[in-house]
């Protein structure tokens, strides 16, 4: 998920103590030139208003993903005097001592005058006390340097309509299955492992609007995948495994299910063989984010690892 967002610090000023405040009722303000931009709780009724706002920054986001991010999620919109979406920023606490940040959406009449900051430390303050972790393009990347946050790496976004795909090499020994509900518990150690924080309550979701296959190898699980519905067609994470062969194995059968169809896979592997064979399969390259953090570097580099995101918002 890109993040948009300023450099400046915009005039803010606390209107009243948040831990007193209602749900739904403005929180803070910061004047931008002749307006007045307010944080609001998102709530799944401010679905439209997060809807215009990513349309407004070219986003790919259907209503039904919003729907869904807000549904794990919390976080805020600001909105402007006449209830016009200016921005966004939302946190998603996994386990008790992690969260990812996501959706920052910053349109550049907002970016100019700090709106981005202003957004990224309300958002922050939420999560004080817990390791933290964002996917930035370029335009808030200075950004989340300036408050902390340290460069991990390079996700790749590969995307396209389905062609042939290509026939990956034999894993003897290893039994792929459809992905039930029953397999939530394996799903969730394999994750959390390869992740770094526990995502159970998020995967739980995320199984139950997904297709996807899990590997097992001697009656013990080495891997897994989802594959949902979302944005101009569907998107392939998370995508965790002992190996990167591995990982080619299990999305193999997922990403040929969708030929004729647009599917999107978001990687930190710099890997030929799963990069590879994505592009073989329609999937080129579109363009990167850069993985940050706040805290120890979570996500595992060996055993269980992650090999697609479920979301740039959720890692």
């Amino acid at each position: 998920m890109s993040n948009h967002a300023g450099d400046q610090t915009g005039d803010l000023t606390q209107d009243h103590n948040p831990a007193t405040a209602t749900p739904g009722e403005p929180q803070e303000k910061l004047r931008i030139n002749a307006f007045e931009a307010q944080t609001v709780p998102i709530t799944p009724q401010g679905r439209a208003l997060l809807h215009e706002l990513t349309v407004s920054v070219f986003w790919p986001h259907r209503e039904n993903d919003l729907e869904f991010l807000i549904a794990q999620g919390q976080g805020y919109i600001a909105v402007d005097e006449i209830g016009r979406a200016v921005g966004s920023a939302m946190r998603f606490p996994m386990g008790k001592d992690f969260a990812t940040l996501g959706m920052m959406v910053t349109p550049p009449r907002l970016q100019a005058q700090g709106g981005g900051r202003w957004l990224l430390q309300r958002i922050m303050r939420d999560c004080d006390g817990r390791d933290l972790r964002l996917n930035a393009t370029r335009s808030g990347y200075r950004l989340y340097l300036s408050v902390g946050f340290i460069h991990v790496g390079t996700i790749y976004q590969h995307q396209g309509i389905v062609g042939t795909v290509p026939q990956p090499d034999a894993m003897p020994g290893v039994e792929l299955m459809p992905v039930t509900l029953d397999d939530a518990p394996a799903i969730a150690q394999m994750d959390a492992e390869a992740f770094g924080a526990d995502r159970g309550p998020l995967l739980g979701a995320l199984i139950g609007v997904s297709a996807g296959m899990i590997a097992m190898r001697n009656g013990r699980p080495c891997g897994y995948a989802l594959r949902r519905p979302f944005g101009k067609g569907y998107v392939l994470g998370p995508l965790v495994a002992e190996s990167e062969e591995m990982a080619v194995h299990i999305a193999a059968p997922l990403i040929a299910q969708c030929q004729g169809k647009f599917l999107r896979v978001d990687t930190p592997s710099q890997g030929q063989a799963l990069t590879g064979f994505l592009s073989a399969a329609g999937m080129a390259r579109f363009d990167t984010v850069t993985e940050m953090r706040i805290g120890p570097h979570r996500r595992a580099s060996e055993g269980m690892v992650t090999f697609g995101l479920a979301a740039h918002s959720l890692g």
